[in-house]
């Protein structure tokens, strides 16, 4: 039991409490209590009072807490609304349709702009519509323009099947020429955001520019149709004519008002001239049949009118189901071919004839040549025994005590006899490498013990003439005929020593990759340019201060003839005044020497050392254009050759590549020149690796090429020197 009810009010606790206390108080002080009743009601009042001051702090403060709850809620939902006002004002500012669906496909908001051209269902467009029945709705509007062949069915079940992907975007028209841009895009809770552009004048315009490039290609089309010196002619799928130009009509024989757009190609050819008579298999029905296929292949066939027109077709068939055919008049070409073939059979009847006269003298020189040569062995042979026998009585004299002038006679007699035996063995090389008979044994040789014989036999006539003749010697082995390289060196040092008055005679050698340059440098009187061919030639001495005992003028005929037949290159540089090198150039024998069962060594195949490198030819002449190119191609490059500069230029032009080498030939034509050409192209396109080409030996072009910084090959081109300027190009 209490003393007051507890579901009482707190004031109305509080006023119990006090009349209980005032009572207590009079009780105590006006009746004594002996047993301290009163003061233990006092002191239960007490205490009473002081727990519901406690709990009424509590509740004080709870309901002080509940306030504010109460504040900060009201504030949440003030913010809640100004954010729900601010995020409809933002949907109803955005230029395009906006509609917000939930993750359950509902939905939720749109602004006024969505679905807006759509009068008959944007009304019913209210929150907690399905997205089904909001696609439903779309595909029934009177203002949605379906695609051809399409039902609202079907353009609604594709709608919903883009709705599946997690972002979509299309295009959709509506009737009077508008376009919207529907785009889908999720959001991180699962919801769906819908935006409808109008991009109705993006498309007009797109419309637009399509239109203007058609017509713009139409024009092109026809300017380029109207250019070309074809007759050309384009039909659509059906076989009707959609584009020409007025050669069709020039070629054909066709009058032009029956070439017009929309003509029938069956009609065409049946209107051409009846003695328009077709080749190669081809008859107007066959090609009749062959534009009224589905698919077209590639077609060729000739259309000639008498020997006065030959025209050349080739039809081909398009992407588009259509074809085009073209019509060249190469009736000149055909004329010239055939006018050509009277022409070589003509010839062949005089080559024929010719032939056989030729034969007939060529055997009879052939039959004079081997009784040359007959004659000349037999006579050497028989010239050798007494001369022989001459150099032995002459050498008996050689202990005999003479006198001064006898000794000096002596000394004569073998200088002749000497160079007699000398000329008799030229005349039997002579013979031998013209009359094909010689053989060449060829192996590996140490070139030391040739080198250490020839300044051996050469140094006595050296300083009696007071020459500084110097052989470098060498370690090195070659493959070659090991007589005919000691009769081609001790000619060419023997030269050297004889023609040279004053200075030096040096023989050494150089390496070159697989190769022994072996050359002999003199000081002597040199050899003008206009006598280097006459030197080689037989019974030949230029400017020779030699006596004619010393030689019949052989000694470069045997060597231009000995290198011939083996193989080895000879190069001769001069310079009048100044002295002259003549060099051998001869395989080392190191594969040799790894095969010894190795016979005459042969030249390794070329290889491509410029794949997939562009060299670009300028040369007149079409034999060695054609020899240019299959040279380069055999070493991997690719080829474009042309004939002269001007050609060279626009081709380039036309083409907007630049090549990776240049190869031009200095004499392209009257006014035309290798060096120009390089001068222009370098000007317009920088610097290129280039190699000019000429078959002169003039200090003048050599000159201008220095200034030019590009190297000079002299013809006959060798395909070393085409391999090391293609090598430049890796």
């Amino acid at each position: 039991m209490t003393l007051i009810n507890p579901s009482d009010t707190l004031e109305r606790q509080n006023e119990k409490l006090l009349r209980i206390t005032r009572s207590l108080m009079r009780r105590v002080e006006q009746q004594p209590d002996p047993a301290g009743l009163a003061y233990a009601q006092f002191e239960r009042a007490a205490l009473l009072e002081d727990q519901v001051r406690t709990r009424t702090r509590d509740l004080e403060r709870a309901l002080d807490l509940l306030h504010d709850s109460n504040l900060r809620l009201e504030q949440a939902n003030a913010e809640t609304e100004a954010a729900r006002a601010n995020l409809a004002d933002a949907i109803e500012a955005v230029n395009e349709g906006f509609a917000l669906f939930d993750a359950n496909d509902m939905l939720v908001l749109t602004n006024s702009r969505f679905c807006l051209d759509m009068r008959d269902i944007a009304h019913r467009l209210t929150p907690g519509l399905p997205f089904n029945a909001y696609v439903d709705l779309v595909s029934q509007s009177h203002y949605l323009a379906l695609p051809a062949g399409e039902t609202s069915a079907g353009w609604a079940a594709m709608r919903k099947s883009r709705h599946r992907n997690r972002n979509a975007m299309f295009n959709v028209q509506l009737k009077q020429d508008l376009w919207l841009q529907v785009s889908e895009r999720r959001t991180q809770n699962g919801g769906t955001v819908v935006l409808q552009t109008d991009v109705t004048d993006l498309i007009r315009l797109e419309r637009e520019e399509r239109a203007r490039m058609q017509d713009k290609q139409a024009r092109l089309i026809a300017a380029t149709l109207e250019h070309l010196n074809q007759a050309v002619c384009i039909f659509d799928g059906n076989a009707r004519l959609i584009g020409w130009n007025a050669r069709v009509a020039e070629l054909l024989k066709l009058p032009m008002n029956r070439i017009h757009l929309g003509a029938r190609f069956d009609t065409l050819i049946g209107q051409m001239p009846q003695d328009f008579s077709l080749s190669q298999g081809m008859s107007r029905k066959r090609l009749r049949d062959w534009a009224s296929r589905p698919t077209r292949g590639a077609l060729r066939f000739e259309a000639t009118q008498g020997p006065m027109l030959t025209l050349d077709a080739f039809a081909q068939g398009l992407p588009d189901g259509g074809f085009v055919i073209s019509f060249t008049d190469v009736t000149a070409e055909r004329n010239a071919a055939r006018a050509l073939q009277e022409m070589n059979e003509r010839l062949e009847a005089r080559v024929a004839e010719r032939t056989t006269e030729l034969a007939a003298a060529l055997a009879a020189a052939e039959r004079a040549n081997a009784s040359k040569s007959r004659f000349v062995a037999a006579a050497s042979h028989d010239l050798l025994q007494p001369l022989s026998a001459a150099k032995l009585f002459a050498s008996t004299l050689q202990g005999e005590d003479l006198s001064e002038m006898g000794r000096e006679t002596l000394d004569k007699v073998g200088s002749a006899l000497g160079s007699v035996e000398n000329i008799i063995e030229a005349l039997l090389d002579m013979s031998k490498l013209d009359s094909g008979r010689a053989e060449f044994d060829v192996r590996p040789i140490a070139l030391a013990p040739v080198f250490a014989t020839l300044r051996t036999q050469l140094e006595p006539l050296a300083a009696r003439k007071g020459l500084d003749l110097h052989v470098v010697p060498t370690a090195l082995e070659v493959e070659t005929d090991p007589s005919y390289l000691r009769r081609i060196l001790q000619n060419l040092l023997g030269n050297a020593v004889r023609y040279t008055e004053t200075g030096k005679v040096l023989m050494g050698l150089r390496r070159r990759g697989p190769h022994a340059r072996i050359e002999v440098w003199d000081t002597g009187p040199g050899i003008a340019e206009e006598h280097r061919d006459e030197i080689f030639r037989e019974f030949a001495r230029v400017n020779a201060p030699a006596s004619a005992s010393e030689g019949l003028g052989l000694g470069l005929a045997i060597v231009e003839r000995a290198c011939a037949g083996l193989g080895h290159r000879l190069d001769l540089w001069s310079e009048p005044g100044h002295g002259t090198c003549f060099a051998v150039t001869v395989p080392l024998a190191e594969t040799a020497a790894r095969n010894p069962q190795a016979s005459t060594p042969r030249p390794a195949p070329r290889r491509a050392q410029a794949q997939g490198r562009m060299v670009f030819l300028v040369e007149n002449d079409a034999d060695m254009r054609r020899a240019l190119v299959m040279a380069l191609e055999s070493a991997g490059a690719d080829v474009i050759d042309v004939t002269n500069a001007e050609e060279a230029l626009d081709l380039l032009e036309e083409l907007e590549i630049t090549p990776d080498a240049l190869l031009f030939d200095e004499d392209l034509g009257p006014g035309m020149h290798g060096t120009a050409l390089f001068c222009e192209i370098t000007e317009r396109y920088g610097t290129i690796p280039a190699r000019i080409l000429s078959a002169r030996r003039s200090t003048e072009l050599q000159t201008r090429c220095d200034a030019l910084g590009v190297p000079l090959l002299q013809k006959p081109i060798d395909t070393r020197d085409l391999d090391l300027f293609l090598s430049e190009l890796i």
